[in-house]
């Protein structure tokens, strides 16, 4: 039975408050991170830093992201830890809108920042807003609520804030509640290009047959593209572009020359744009046949065309208008795109051939570290007398739908072995790992920026060698992800921390103590943390004088640099705390050095997890490749040969499957097998 929004406020209110417990942190604090995550998982925003001010003048904010392309999101509250759902009004609204953009204002024109203390991120922000007057082209307003829109409260239009485009967005605790119970779907643009540009899209059918996927030829002028992505930014982008626009995206010089000096040559030099929706609307129009409305536009290779268009028409003034795109749109229903959607963006992103498919929840990767998830027990704390395991919710939404159908009794069994601060998601694990692997500033770069720095890792890694990522390697996870939590919740009940920069604080005061372990040759038992499910007490004491020292040195940045925030994103931030790391050293008792593990010790350990985790996934393989009936195997065969997608090898080796019970294909054939399936699901046989 469906929830009502009163009762999914109630679970909320619950989990916010378990939540701060977990984390140590205030419920404020929690309510804007169970926001903000909603909101960079579907693309609404890039990134969000804490930033809570509130000032008798009628000011507050309560959090913030710069992008790379001009535009500022700010963030207001509506928190009160209510114990009851109430009603928000359209004076509500707007009475909690003047109160940013009076910050926003106060710190563009006024120097707001003058009156504000140094040391504190509201300081950091509102310089930052004034030294980048120039450069900021539009703002978005974010009010987030814990209460419920009222019906007759009508949308708020943009407008110039101090002659700055500004836009308007409610989140309130019934749109939270519709998004987590989409399953996974983020909410939908849905764009009427007659109403917005007055005309619809020339296109051309480019689908046979009743059983494909409808597709269309688009000449796609290069006017409306920069405009959709002008108005719709990293929304208009699939996660996997939008990452990895984000981690490495620059206006291309190319594009940009193309537009300026022979626009009309862009759509023969041009590769074009491949995309995505879940429907479109087609009408025949003067010319032949208009798409004339498209629901989730999503650009699944081609993010790189579509900003530099952009940004050449903002920064050169350049004219669009004899400038066009090719672009081939695919109709996917929702059911169908986990699948279909990532093997379209892999094979038509053959510039990142090796790291395409690694964003997506149904990789090789993700799906190990589920099954691992599920499976293995983690040993009871401390006088705790059950095990749990931990979580890992490789797609948006797995640890409630888990939960959905279920009892109130056997939920209540599910959060015992699968507690709620156990759960674990894809952005969590890249920056657990990320912070002791890589380098401490991705963490800092925000959880889109630091997952595709990971998924470029881990994919290369994995094809390398996959029985890397085994038992011993989710256990370590695991490990690295107390230390974190343990971490964060240790900084903010210092009497030295003034309530801003924790993300910063925890990622280098980790990074701090691997260094000193790898300057005398070790690493961290991370084994020890597994097996007790807590930081040990030396690991303890050396992270709380790390966490102290990291925040004293960062607390100074250089001249020049008036937000710590940004400092702490750049690579120089780094580099002077390791060259200040003897002074930490000094402070950390000899008896942490003695708890850590020789290199070779943790060697001997990973390469003995590897060849168990080759019999592992053998097994594993042949019991998949069992469940398949022979007749389905038959099938394969027969329209793979037809379809030429199968070798003479493959075909051979499924001449022995079709004999399952009476012959049992080996570990090594079963491997191939479980290759031919996915060749067939992509055939679209299975």
């Amino acid at each position: 039975m469906e929830q009502t929004t009163s009762e999914f406020f109630h679970d909320f209110r619950q989990e916010l408050m378990a939540g701060a417990e977990a984390h140590g942190a205030f419920q404020l604090s929690e309510f804007m991170e169970a926001f903000s995550i909603e909101l960079i998982e579907t693309g609404f925003i890039e990134g969000f830093e804490l930033c809570h001010y509130r000032a008798q003048r009628g000011m507050r904010v309560d959090g913030y992201w710069f992008d790379d392309e001009g535009t500022l999101d700010l963030f207001v509250a509506d928190f009160d830890s209510r114990e009851d759902l109430q009603s928000l009004t359209q004076t509500d609204v707007n009475a909690a809108f003047k109160r940013v953009e009076n910050f926003f204002e106060a710190s563009l024109s006024k120097r707001l920042f003058n009156d504000l203390d140094e040391t504190t991120p509201e300081y950091g922000l509102s310089r930052q807003i004034s030294d980048r007057k120039a450069l900021i082209r539009k703002v978005n307003f974010f009010l987030v609520s814990e209460r419920a829109l009222s019906d007759r409260m009508q949308s708020i239009e943009g407008r110039q804030v101090d002659a700055i485009e500004a836009t308007y967005h409610i989140w309130d605790v019934s749109r939270l509640q519709r998004q987590r119970s989409s399953r996974g779907h983020k909410e939908a643009l849905d764009i009427d290009f007659k109403e917005e540009f007055g005309s619809g899209l020339n296109s051309l059918p480019a689908h046979l047959g009743s059983g494909a996927y409808h597709s269309y030829l688009i000449v796609m002028p290069g006017e409306v593209l920069a405009a959709l992505y002008g108005k719709h930014g990293a929304r208009l982008l699939e996660q996997n572009v939008r990452s990895f626009l984000q981690a490495r995206g620059k206006v291309n010089k190319g594009i940009r020359t193309t537009i300026l000096n022979e626009p009309g040559m862009f759509f023969a030099y041009n590769n074009g744009i491949t995309a995505t929706a879940q429907e479109v609307e087609v009408e025949q129009g003067e010319d032949g046949l208009e798409i004339v409305r498209i629901k989730d536009l999503q650009i699944v290779n081609g993010g790189q065309t579509t900003a530099s268009l952009f940004h050449t028409k903002r920064r050169d003034k350049a004219a669009l208008d004899g400038v066009f795109v090719q672009m081939k749109l695919s109709v996917i229903s929702p059911e169908d795109s986990e699948i279909v959607v990532p093997r379209i963006s892999e094979y038509a992103n053959t510039q990142n051939r090796v790291n395409a498919a690694d964003f997506f929840s149904n990789h090789p990767f993700h799906v190990r570290m589920e099954e691992f998830s599920r499976r293995i027990w983690a040993p009871a704390r401390s006088g705790a007398q059950r095990e749990t395991k931990w979580f890992y919710e490789r797609a948006r939404g797995q640890y409630s739908d888990a939960q959905s159908k279920l009892s109130q009794g056997e939920q209540k069994r599910f959060k015992a072995e699968y507690p709620k601060p156990q759960m674990f998601t894809k952005t969590d694990i890249a920056k657990f790992e990320n912070v002791w692997d890589d380098h401490p500033k991705w963490v800092n770069l925000g959880a889109q920026k630091n997952f595709a720095r990971y998924a470029a890792r881990i994919g290369k890694a994995w094809t390398k060698n996959q029985d890397s990522f085994n038992e011993l390697y989710f256990r370590r996870a695991i490990a690295r992800a107390i230390i974190f939590r343990w971490t964060e919740k240790m900084v903010s009940g210092e009497p030295w921390y003034n309530g801003g920069y924790r993300a910063n604080i925890v990622a280098y005061a980790i990074a701090t103590i691997n260094e000193l372990s790898k300057r005398v040759d070790k690493v961290v038992d991370f084994q020890r943390c597994w097996n007790t499910q807590e930081v040990y007490q030396e690991l303890a004491e050396a992270l709380c004088k790390a966490a102290k020292f990291v925040n004293d040195d960062i607390s100074q940045p250089p001249q020049g640099i008036s937000n710590i925030s940004e400092w702490c994103k750049k690579d120089s931030c780094w580099d002077r705390i390791q060259g200040k790391i003897d002074q930490l050293e000094r402070e950390i008792s000899s008896s942490f050095f003695q708890t850590l593990v020789g290199i070779d010790e943790q060697k001997a350990e990973q390469k003995s997890a590897k060849k168990t985790q080759q019999i592992d996934g053998g097994i594993y393989a042949q019991r998949k490749v069992l469940e398949v009936p022979a007749q389905k195997w038959s099938k394969i065969r027969q329209l793979g040969i037809e379809k030429r997608f199968l070798s003479e090898k493959e075909a051979g080796i499924i001449r022995v499957a079709e004999q399952i019970p009476q012959k049992i294909p080996s570990e090594k054939q079963s491997e191939i097998l479980i290759e031919v399936l996915e060749k067939a699901k992509a055939e679209g046989i299975l």
